[in-house]
Order: C-alpha cells, then structure tokens, then sequence
C-alpha cells in the first residue's frame, strides 16, 4: 500500500510518532499526554504541518496531511487526535478565515513563531456533539467593547495543555451562534479534570469552564448564521484510527511470526486459520486506506467540487473506523488471551480504536446523508 507523498513531512510525522510510542503508557495513565510529546510537537514544529508555506509553514495537502496523522497514530493514536484537532483547525483557517485582519495576524504570528496550539471547544453537557445543530448554553454577553462569557465545554482535546481555544457560545445581543479566541491565562478561564474513559484516554478531553471571562470585542472571530460546508480537515479522526489499525496489524504480524506454543514444531504464523486472520486484516486496511486518500486526492485536486463531497467525506469516517475496529478485534484474537495483558499492546489498541465509534459525524447522521442524497438526486 504505497501512497505518494512529501517525504520530508512523513519523516517529521516518524521522528514525533518514535517519542509518542515511547511515552504512550505514560500518557494512558495520566490521561494527558506527556509533556515530552507535546514539546516535540513544538520543536518538530509539527504544530506548523498545515500552515501555509507563504505563512511560514509546511503547506501540507489533505492528502499527506492524513498521511502524517496514520504515520502518528502508528505510534500513539491519542498523540495523533489530540494535535490532529489543532491541524486540523489550522488548515481551515490558512485556507478561508474570515476573522477581523488584525486579530487572525497576531494569531497566526504567535502560532509561527511562538508554536501556540490551538482547539475549538464547541460540545457541551446539555447539546452534545455540536454536529447535531444544538444550540450551546455557553453564553456571550456584549459590554462596551467587551464580551463577558459563562459557560462550560466538554471533551475538550488537550483542555490542560491549550494556549488558545476557539470557544463557540451564543451571543445574545447578535442573536447569533459564533466563536470567541480565548487566551488560556485570561482569568476566569479554568479546566476541570473529569476526563477518565476507557480509550484514547491520554486526550485529555476535560472540561473547559468560563466563568465571567472578559475578552476584547476584536475576540469575536467568527459570526455563523449558516452551517459551514464540508470540511477535508476532518478526515485527520479517520486517518488516526487507521492508523491504531496499523499498528495493532503490525503487532499481531510479529506475534504469529515469534509465538510457537509446545503443541506446534513452528510459529502460528503457519496455522492456517491464522493466516486467514492475517490477510482479513490486510483486505479492510487496503480498502479503507485507499478510499480515504482517494477522496483526499479528490478534495486537494478539484476545489470546485468540495461542496458536493460532503456524502465522500463522511462516508470514508464510517467505513474507516468500521475497518479499524475489525482490523483491531482481529489482531486480538491472533493474539488470544494475551492480548488482554497490561504489558502487551493490544489491549489499549483495542480500547482507544473504539473512540472512534463515537467521534463525528455519527453513523446514523452518515446514512441519512447518503440516504438524502440519494433521494434528491435526478433520475438517469
């Protein structure tokens, strides 16, 4: 499965996926990443992979974006979703934010050069996934030449380690849902820890409380009356789960090729019910990864088109998580019981692939779309 790409951004993506696998039990049990990994992040300047070259970055393409993000995820899939959001977030705005000129300036100066990270904070207790259309309780309250916010937000990626958040809230006065960048030291700004799943714990996606935050007018970045439209960035959640795929694939390939039980004269590798496991395994990998830069290829290649790739796009999360959760269950049984031991990689492999279950867009939301589509195209 060779896919083309800027090799000095997949080396970039390898050095930091080495120092992710190695400090990933830690950030497991911590659930929060390491503070050596998100360095690296910023001395690699990782954190630049999706500025723009003209902007002082790498100018990574969808297409070698996800590349990288598979590369990381091979190494630490937490790693990969929690810096993916950042990425992500910085694609989008290189390529179209309508922010006031000044502010996004400053922004992406202390981005460049200062290697600030960035995630938007827009779920919450109450609406739940911000795909759904839920109107957030966090509120914006316009006084003089500032906006005083309340509020919390939930499954914020990275809450702890931020420098700066995109904080979507409703503003009362423009009767209208946008966003607000808000500094980490501003006071009032705090985070809870609540964070404590199963899988991809290391995320650190705790709660993010505004309690009377005072940010300037200037601060109001993004005024949304209308849903935004499809979104390549977001295909970086599929490429991370692949990439969990991958690795688990890896792990259990070198497993059947080392474990040799007293009942046999050879490893497993030979047994053909293990073989059968191993190409299973390489067939949802291959057709997953190949729709996934498929369309990526599409998007980088045809930007008329981006409008009408919303079903592709979504489309690719459902079938590439669905593959890497089967990929992954697959590597556990090569594995038998022993997968199931602390000191072995499957176990946490099988638990932070299933995060992936549960990040947008939703299955249902996914058919329905395909089901529209479908429904409102013309007959032939």
């Amino acid at each position: 499965m060779i896919f083309p790409c800027n090799v000095h951004i997949i080396e970039k993506a390898s050095k930091v996926a080495n120092v992710a696998r190695t400090y990933k039990s830690i950030g497991d049990e911590q659930a929060r990443l390491a503070e050596k990994v998100l360095d690296t992040f910023r001395t690699t300047a990782y954190t630049l992979l999706t500025v723009t070259r003209e902007q002082g970055g790498d100018g990574a393409n969808l297409h070698d974006f996800l590349l990288a993000q598979e590369t990381l995820a091979a190494g630490d899939g937490a790693a990969a979703l929690s810096i993916g959001w950042h990425l992500s977030t910085m694609q989008d705005l290189c390529e179209k934010a309508n922010w006031p000129a000044a502010t996004f300036s400053r922004f992406l100066q202390e981005v460049v050069q200062d290697r600030k990270i960035v995630n938007r904070a827009a779920s919450e207790p109450a609406t739940g996934s911000p795909t759904r259309g839920g109107i957030p309780e966090t509120r914006a309250k316009r006084v003089g030449d500032e906006y005083i916010l309340n509020g919390r937000k939930t499954f914020t990626s990275m809450a702890a380690d931020l420098d700066y958040y995109l904080v979507t809230a409703y503003a009362e006065e423009e009767d209208t849902v946008g966003s607000f960048l808000i500094a980490r030291e501003i006071n009032g700004v705090s985070v809870e820890k609540t964070w404590n799943p199963m899988g991809m714990r290391a995320t650190g996606s705790d709660d993010l409380v505004l309690e009377n935050v005072h940010v300037p007018a200037e601060c109001f970045v993004e005024k949304t009356k209308t849903k935004s439209g499809p979104k390549g960035s977001l295909l970086h959640i599929p490429a991370c789960y692949l990439g969990i795929a991958k690795s688990a694939r890896d792990e259990a390939l070198q497993f059947a090729q080392e474990f040799q039980p007293n009942t046999l004269d050879k490893p497993i590798i030979h047994v053909p019910h293990i073989r059968e496991k191993i190409g299973e395994m390489d067939l949802e990998l291959m057709q997953a990864r190949h729709f996934m830069y498929h369309v990526a290829s599409l998007w980088d290649s045809f930007p008329e088109k981006r409008q009408q790739m919303a079903g592709e796009l979504a489309a690719v999360k459902v079938n590439a998580t669905k593959a890497a959760v089967k990929v992954v269950d697959l590597a556990m049984r090569i594995a038998g019981g022993r997968g199931l031991a602390k000191n072995q990689p499957f176990e946490q492999h099988y638990r932070d692939v299933r995060a992936g279950l549960h990040n947008p867009p939703m299955d249902d939301a996914v058919v329905e779309l395909l089901a529209s589509q479908a429904a409102n195209s013309k007959k032939r």
